[in-house]
């Protein structure tokens, strides 16, 4: 097949110092490339509306006085798309400069996506050896013209020279690497589409011919996890490959409510390539009450909305006695205690001398309570209410996930200037969630695993 002469937006970019979401752009330089020749170009002066630090000043000579005047990134940023689209974006040392435009862009509410190429990564590749890649050092031993040194102009055009040799030097023109085997696709995916997906966290979909759902999946990046799929090469994975036509995806901008999305998703549309998960109906519980005598008991029961909350929900009685059993042999409780056996005397286990006699009045409450307690308290979160908010799935928004005595209530989206004054006022926020033993997992382990310090929970 032949490929058609490849399209470049090469970029550079000056800016007020830091990382990308912090520091703000200065300057900004775009040469575009048809194939080895320089057909357009757009330079600007960039008002970072921030303070330029003096050793940035020194370093490219670009001071307050001369952005103070200069169209702020909003007034340029249709231009940059415009002259940018349908372009593979390179730059020397790419996802500085791409990380800074995005960023740029993402305050403005737009997902800036394109291909990238770093000339850095692509140098090593095509003319080893070299003792240095900075800029400056491959220009002066290649015999590349580089004027305004650490000014966007001067370092685009020389980045877009760089990229000319490496073209020359590959014996053909260079295209970004496909991050994922396009070998065994469906003709009908629209490669387009998957390029520009979205690494943020979210649920995503894949569909068939007949526009059914065939695999739901979530991650922390979309993008990337949806690569690997297509990357692996094992049977079912092939066969996944071959059924694929379209892609969909949800953002959630929070993991845990992407994993709380996903386990509602898989049960609701039960997707064929979904084998885990796909149990839906939770109707046996396991219930938890104190007798009498003052020993904290169990019994597996129907779940009706009529008797309490389940300690454990499961798809069919037999996993419910399978659990309770673990529980039971984990933690030296008695058989009968628990409702596994209904006869009148000993439990078989104590006749054996694997139960300390709770039974028959043996053991005092309070000593065998106390383990029951140590069990209770694994299948608890630590606090029974609580929200835990998180980033929402753009700027000005945050997430929250609701517990209440034990219960997942729900999940949802709210505005960051949404005053919240009680839990109650939650309700019209919420956008799903379903309480199950999968759900109240998926949150107990989340919360043991946590990193981010963007995380805030409330316990109340």
């Amino acid at each position: 097949m032949i490929r058609k002469v490849p399209r470049y937006s090469v970029v550079d970019i000056e800016t007020t110092g830091g990382k990308a979401g912090q520091g703000r752009i200065t300057e900004i330089a775009i040469f575009i490339m048809e194939g080895e020749k320089i057909v357009d170009e757009f330079i600007s002066l960039v008002n970072p509306e921030s303070r330029i630090p003096p050793y940035i000043s020194r370093l490219t000579g670009i001071t307050n006085k001369m952005v103070e005047d200069a169209p702020k990134f909003y007034e340029i940023a249709r231009r940059i798309v415009e002259i940018t689209e349908d372009t593979t974006f390179v730059a020397h040392n790419a996802s500085f400069d791409y990380n800074f435009i995005k960023k740029e862009f993402e305050s403005l509410g737009y997902d800036y996506v394109r291909e990238v190429i770093c000339t850095v990564a692509l140098s090593r590749k095509v003319i080893p050896g070299h003792s240095s890649y900075s800029l400056g050092q491959l220009c002066n031993e290649l015999n590349i013209p580089l004027s305004n040194r650490h000014r966007a102009g001067g370092d685009a055009h020389a980045t877009a020279l760089l990229l000319k040799h490496l073209i020359a030097k590959n014996g053909g023109f260079i295209y970004p690497k496909e991050d994922f085997d396009i070998k065994g696709l469906n003709p009908a995916l629209d490669l387009k589409k998957l390029r520009a997906l979205p690494e943020e966290p979210g649920v995503y979909y894949f569909h068939n011919s007949e526009k059914r759902v065939i695999y739901i999946g979530k991650s922390r990046n979309i993008k990337k996890r949806i690569y690997s799929h297509l990357s692996a090469r094992n049977k079912r994975a092939l066969r996944l490959k071959e059924n694929l036509t379209d892609v969909s995806y949800e953002l959630t901008g929070s993991e845990l409510v992407a994993l709380l999305r996903e386990a509602d998703e898989i049960k609701q549309q039960r997707p064929l390539f979904n084998k885990a998960g796909r149990h839906s109906r939770f109707n046996w519980g396991i219930y938890h009450f104190v007798d009498q005598r003052g020993y904290e008991r169990f019994f597996i029961d129907r779940i009706k909305q009529s008797i309490s909350q389940p300690l454990d929900a499961f798809s069919t009685r037999e996993k419910a006695i399978q659990t309770l059993s673990s529980w039971v042999e984990e933690y030296n409780l008695c058989r009968q205690l628990a409702g596994l056996e209904d006869n009148k005397g000993p439990c078989f286990s104590y006749q054996v001398n694997q139960c300390n006699g709770a039974c028959i009045g043996n053991e005092k409450p309070a000593d065998y309570n106390a383990r029951v307690s140590k069990m209770l308290k694994k299948l608890s979160f630590s606090s029974s209410n609580f929200i835990v908010f998180d980033k929402g799935r753009h700027s000005g928004e945050k997430s929250f996930v609701w517990v209440e005595k034990n219960v997942l209530r729900g999940y949802g989206w709210l505005n960051q200037e949404d005053t919240i004054t009680h839990p109650a006022q939650l309700e019209e926020y919420i956008s799903g969630g379903t309480d199950n033993r999968d759900t109240r997992k998926i949150v107990r382990t989340w919360l043991n695993n946590k990193s981010t310090s963007q995380i805030r929970i409330l316990k109340y």
